[in-house]
């Protein structure tokens, strides 16, 4: 990887985005309202990045895994070269907790804090996947509430977002709204 770059790609559930610079990728995006907003989400971890339609091995090969999950496939992401600069050392522990729950599984936000140590740590636990810069790849969709409730996703389209990747993956199964839609 030989410069920084953003790039936008179609996945099923929208034009997803990804960063990268020299160590890894920077940043992932899922859709926003607009291409625009997905470039300026993605920028805000690489300023000024200008945009391209291509990818460098290894980014290609998330841009595929992340399509593949888009349509329920179960791609593996360990490896995957994330550059953490900036992220500090609670955040890595809650990302590498989190990057270990499988398609079709969920935690809780307490299960991660007591594997951390304390279930005080709940709340931390949120607002360090709340920053994830690597949505999808660190897959925080995967963490809910206690009684299962979808709470605390901060991505484009909030709890939605979270509900439709989970069904994607088979840890929801369709609810009456799917039973209209069909």
């Amino acid at each position: 990887m030989s410069h920084t770059s953003v790039m936008l790609f179609e996945t099923a559930i929208g034009r997803c985005g990804i960063a990268w610079g020299e160590t890894g990728i920077r940043a992932v995006s899922f859709p926003e309202v607009n291409d625009v907003a997905t470039l300026a989400r993605l920028r805000r971890r690489v300023p000024g990045a200008p945009e391209t339609d291509t990818a460098p091995e290894p980014v290609a090969g998330i841009v595929e895994g992340i399509r593949a999950l888009a349509d329920g496939g179960s791609p593996d992401f360990d490896g995957a070269p994330l550059d953490m600069t900036g992220v500090g050392a609670f955040e890595r522990d809650v990302y590498r907790l989190t990057a270990a729950i499988k398609p079709g599984d969920t935690r809780t936000y307490g299960q991660l804090a007591l594997d951390l140590g304390d279930i005080s740590l709940s709340r931390r636990v949120g607002q360090a996947l709340g920053g994830n810069p690597f949505p999808i790849v660190i897959p925080c969709h995967r963490v809910i509430g206690a009684d299962g409730a979808m709470i605390g996703f901060s991505a484009p389209g909030g709890t939605e977002t979270k509900r439709t990747l989970l069904k994607i993956e088979g840890a929801l199964g369709p609810d009456l709204f799917d039973m209209i839609k069909l």
